[in-house]
């Protein structure tokens, strides 16, 4: 692929979903949900060469999907060449590292919410943000370091056994440690973050804020209504840090106009820093909804 005239190499990726039984009363169906993962790939960079989904009344708890599927999916990676394939839902380390070797060693394997924060990691502009994400991927992989020591295992044909148990806890330890000083600090910014709210506050001001599904336009209006130059990409989450500015109308009238980080469905677990994010600006005096 050319972008701005260089060749870029794309990772050749694949996406599988399942249609449960039990969430058929979702409101999105399986094939928006995979429409809106293409389009996450697409945001990360990958290149998505095809897709697939079953219809189970529960997932597998080995390898999400079943035997048939597995050995279906098998056979496109083979014929297509695929270097990654991306789970809809979120997977446990065991279905990861399962599917993994029921694939090969050569293809990676990944969930919607390991996408979800690498992009959210590329797109963190703000300390905060930073803070946001970091802490989010170290909640994400504390359960799944089982899985990273498999690799090691396999890598050096089963002689780090004994080593990766013990090493395993430690790592763990070291991660927990990791991720509670990282919860004191994101606590700091956070404390600092609604002082300044509670100032902004005690200005007779009136406060907007633009809401609605990622990608919905939310960028662009921002930058049309305030002059603001603010990244506007047909991408899914290229706006990550809120972004305020002051609009003065020709009535004489002004207001503070805020972007939010847009919604998604399927929000990674852990990520319910996001959802604070989105209640903080139900104190606004309106919402505009794209």
């Amino acid at each position: 692929k050319l972008i701005n005239g260089k060749e870029i190499f794309q990772e050749k990726t694949y996406l599988v979903g399942v249609e449960c039984k039990k969430a058929a009363s979702d409101n999105f169906s399986i094939e928006e949900s995979l429409k809106e993962l293409e389009q996450l790939a697409d945001t990360a960079g990958l290149m998505v060469l095809g897709s697939t989904y079953q219809k189970l009344s529960s997932p597998n708890p080995r390898t999400y999907i079943g035997s048939g599927k597995v050995a279906e999916i098998r056979s496109a990676v083979q014929a297509l060449d695929i270097e990654t394939i991306i789970f809809d839902d979120e997977l446990s380390a065991g279905q990861l590292r399962n599917l993994e070797k029921s694939f090969g060693g050569g293809v990676r394997v990944c969930d919607r919410t390991a996408l979800i924060l690498d992009i959210f990691n590329q797109r963190a502009a703000t300390h905060e943000a930073a803070l946001q994400v970091t802490l989010a991927q170290m909640e994400y992989q504390l359960p799944r370091l089982t899985k990273l020591w498999t690799h090691l295992e396999r890598q050096s044909g089963g002689q780090v056994k004994g080593m990766g148990e013990k090493q395993i806890e430690v790592d763990k330890r070291i991660l927990r440690t990791q991720i509670s000083t990282l919860r004191k600090e994101l606590e700091s910014v956070r404390k600092h973050r609604k002082l300044y709210r509670n100032r902004r506050r005690s200005v007779p001001i009136p406060v907007v804020s633009l809401v609605g599904y990622t990608n919905a336009g939310k960028s662009t209006l921002l930058n049309r209504l305030t002059g603001a130059d603010v990244l506007a990409e047909d991408k899914l989450f290229a706006t990550l840090d809120p972004t305020t500015r002051r609009v003065l109308m020709k009535s004489g009238t002004e207001f503070l106009l805020t972007d939010t980080v847009g919604f998604i469905q399927k929000l990674p677990t852990m990520w319910q820093h996001l959802e604070q994010h989105w209640r903080r600006y139900q104190n606004h005096q309106l919402l505009f909804i794209l």
